[in-house]
């Protein structure tokens, strides 16, 4: 069976830990603020700072953003001030769409990135954007209740839902995050050997961490 036309060539410049990332969840994050046209004109806010809301920070720091990290565990802030975010908050002890707007002058994200999936988080998404502004949908979640009057049709707001991504889309993730030098390797914070996946899986079940990965030798 020929499998050759779904390989994509792995470029000198990428460790098989961030090339394992970009085609994964790391590329499902660039992949949604591609579709809202994310750029330096952009305050965008992440919600969710797990792995693929991690790479979120990071991809758009680095495609010119001011970027917003928000979150329940403070272990996964740090690090997305350690990826570049420009604010955090912790949505267990502040009101994440009062700061954002607090932070933005009163006028609110003009894109937003969902990962978490959380109910409540997908209904503060949309109500956090200012008019005209954009959000991409990426966590996979449980039912949210949204105000469509409010924070869709009354703010012409574009709501996007992104999944996955192309084989072109992929080598276009790869073309930016080399040409970029973006340092995918840092949203890697435990490496493990396949022995150690009891230790492996229970450390990112606490959800404390940035990227977990297998390694081979």
């Amino acid at each position: 069976m020929r499998c050759w036309n779904k390989v994509v060539h792995l470029h000198d410049d990428l460790s098989f830990e961030a090339g394992a990332a970009i085609s994964c969840g790391t590329g499902t994050a660039w992949n949604g603020l591609k579709k809202m046209n994310v750029s330096g004109r952009d305050t965008v806010a992440v919600f969710g700072q797990g792995p693929v809301g991690l790479s979120g920070t990071l991809s758009a720091k680095w495609m010119g953003s001011s970027v917003i990290a928000i979150d329940v565990v403070s272990e996964r802030l740090e690090l997305a001030l350690e990826l570049g975010a420009d604010h955090i908050i912790n949505s267990r002890e502040t009101d994440p769409v009062a700061a954002i707007r607090d932070l933005t002058g009163g006028a609110g994200a003009s894109a937003v990135l969902e990962t978490s999936g959380n109910p409540g988080a997908r209904s503060q998404a949309l109500e956090c954007i200012r008019p005209f502004g954009r959000c991409c949908y990426v966590g996979v979640g449980g039912p949210a209740e949204i105000d469509f009057n409010r924070d869709v049709i009354f703010k012409v707001a574009t709501v996007y839902g992104s999944w996955t991504f192309s084989k072109s889309e992929l080598l276009e993730i790869a073309r930016f995050m080399v040409d970029a030098k973006v340092p995918v390797d840092k949203l890697i914070t435990h490496r493990y050997t396949l022995d150690q996946a009891v230790e492996a899986f229970r450390m990112f079940d606490g959800a404390t961490t940035g990227k977990c990965v297998f390694v081979m030798d």
